[in-house]
């Protein structure tokens, strides 16, 4: 298997001409193709009343107005909460675009350039605001993780016939107690893949594939030459934006959040 297999979402393409669909529509987390709305209602709701006038008027013309006390209160608030509400309503607006950007795209399947281009932007945007840089120590990276959108064209099948495209959910598991992951396609084709994780930094790990579940049947071992690396550049409840070592980016959205992963002969807990 060539080093193309690298990504954790992927993998999966390389043995079989068809990628296996993705998940229902009922998940309890955010929406891709509700995203619109909430963004908009999201920026209504946030909206700041605008600026009144900094003097009241006076009972006299003729007399000045005596200066009022500093409000060291507001003060204190600005200068020590402020900058904090500030940057998470700066995540969130960031957060709708990207997922606004990703709406009408097949998971990437129908993305134009421009569209590649758009959601590229709105993804780096995103990742500026990461609100957990240490995601392997992060509890939010375990669970079950459904994928909206990638660049990898292998994974969502996008040079193939529709018929031999991954029609239902895409999903992928990260245990970071058990240090493993898993990827699976749903209708039609059900191959999946087991990997094994090792940690390079705060947010990164390598991968390597273990065990390719064929047709959701026949397990083959993974060849020494199945593996990767995967970085997570932005975490939150129930969004995900990694970069895997082919330069393709994945934004998957929470599924599951106490899914993990157990093998056969595991010990018990």
């Amino acid at each position: 298997m060539s080093s193309s297999t690298l990504s954790l979402a992927p993998a999966l393409a390389t043995l079989s001409h068809r990628d296996a669909p993705r998940r229902s529509a009922s998940s309890p987390r955010v929406s891709v193709t509700q995203s619109r709305n909430p963004m908009h209602a999201h920026r209504r709701a946030g909206r700041a009343s605008p600026r009144q006038t900094s003097c009241a008027a006076s009972a006299s013309t003729s007399a000045p107005a005596a200066p009022s006390a500093p409000d060291v209160g507001a003060w204190l608030s600005g200068l020590f909460g402020g900058g904090k509400a500030k940057k998470e309503e700066q995540r969130k607006e960031a957060k709708y675009a990207l997922l606004d950007a990703i709406v009408g795209t097949e998971r990437g399947v129908k993305a134009s350039a421009q569209d590649a281009a758009a959601i590229e932007a709105a993804a780096c945007n995103l990742e500026r605001l990461n609100p957990n840089a240490k995601a392997l120590s992060c509890d939010l990276l375990n669970g079950e993780w459904e994928l909206l959108y990638t660049t990898s064209k292998s994974i969502i099948g996008a040079t193939r016939p529709w018929p031999f495209r991954p029609l239902g959910p895409i999903y992928q598991t990260i245990d970071t107690g058990r240090l493993r992951a898993n990827n699976r396609e749903t209708f039609p084709f059900y191959n999946g893949v087991d990997a094994d994780l090792t940690p390079t930094s705060a947010a990164a790990v390598n991968v390597q594939f273990v065990t390719f579940l064929i047709f959701g049947l026949l397990p083959v071992t993974a060849p020494a030459t199945a593996r990767g690396t995967l970085a997570v550049s932005y975490l939150d409840e129930d969004l995900r934006v990694s970069r895997g070592n082919m330069g393709n980016l994945f934004v998957l959205r929470m599924s599951s959040p106490e899914k993990r992963l157990v093998r056969k002969g595991d010990t018990a807990e």
